[in-house]
């Protein structure tokens, strides 16, 4: 029985590039749809119906950001490649900030970009078809319930929900609670590739996660020691129980207190 292709949504504004690309793809096997704007993109897009989507960012009717954004409500798991000529550190940054698993300027390689799909789509097992992530593994941080399977992070009335990323961060952390993790180990395990994480993306990822288990309670002044830095902020007994503390140029690691 022959192999179901792999199906590539590639949506880019410019015709001849949009062409160029979709014939080569296919000449690899691939089975492309191709849009030239966002809005018809999302209005053709049903879940499950592509395993990977190239987008530029500067497109008309709806942008790039604009796009992912819907594509993650109605697929969070979908891979998603930014092909844009944006290629300032802030661009990069604010792209892997809206959730893209990888980000290629232009001018680039064909086979380049072939490359960084292939290794996109082995990793989310997007060629199987297989469940990336088991049922009904829900992890207990503090007082945070954090559902891995369906991206939750809860708190009483608090719900939150995560990238693939940003869940996939939370879970390495929690499993090294309370333990140094380095750098290069959270890149290797999220990213695969060093190069892939683009720098500062690792620290914007974690400042979020950071973000979304801090309670609005761990600010009220009484709590806070005003001449302790950062190591000593708390006043003894009003520490969180649940922070991300980061080792200047090491790593980080998710601090648990009982």
């Amino acid at each position: 029985m022959k192999n179901k292709k792999t199906k590539v949504m590639l949506v880019e504004d410019s015709q001849n590039l949009r062409a160029v690309l979709k014939d080569y793809f296919e000449m690899m096997g691939y089975e492309v749809a191709d849009y030239g704007d966002g809005e018809s993109a999302l209005k053709n897009y049903q879940h499950g119906s592509c395993d990977i989507c190239l987008l530029d960012i500067g497109l008309p009717k709806k942008d790039g950001y604009a796009v992912i954004h819907e594509l993650h409500n109605i697929s969070p798991d979908l891979p998603v490649i930014f092909v844009t000529a944006k290629d300032a550190k802030e661009d990069r940054i604010k792209g892997f900030k809206a959730g893209c698993d990888d980000y290629v300027t232009k001018p680039f390689s064909t086979e380049e970009l072939l490359l960084r799909i292939e290794a996109i789509l082995r990793r989310c097992n997007a060629n199987n078809k297989k469940t990336i992530i088991p049922k009904e593994i829900v992890f207990h941080i503090g007082d945070f319930v954090f559902n891995y399977s369906e991206l939750i992070l809860t708190n009483g009335d608090y719900v939150r929900l995560l990238t693939r990323k940003e869940a996939q961060l939370l879970k390495l952390l929690y499993e090294h609670k309370n333990k140094l993790v380095p750098r290069e180990v959270l890149i290797k395990e999220i990213w695969g590739d060093s190069k892939a994480a683009m720098g500062r993306s690792l620290d914007v990822f974690l400042s979020k996660v950071r973000t979304y288990l801090k309670l609005e309670t761990e600010d009220i002044p009484d709590h806070i020691n005003p001449d302790g830095g950062r190591k000593n902020r708390y006043k003894a007994g009003h520490e969180p129980k649940v922070e991300i503390v980061n080792v200047h140029g090491t790593g980080y690691l998710l601090k648990v207190r009982d």
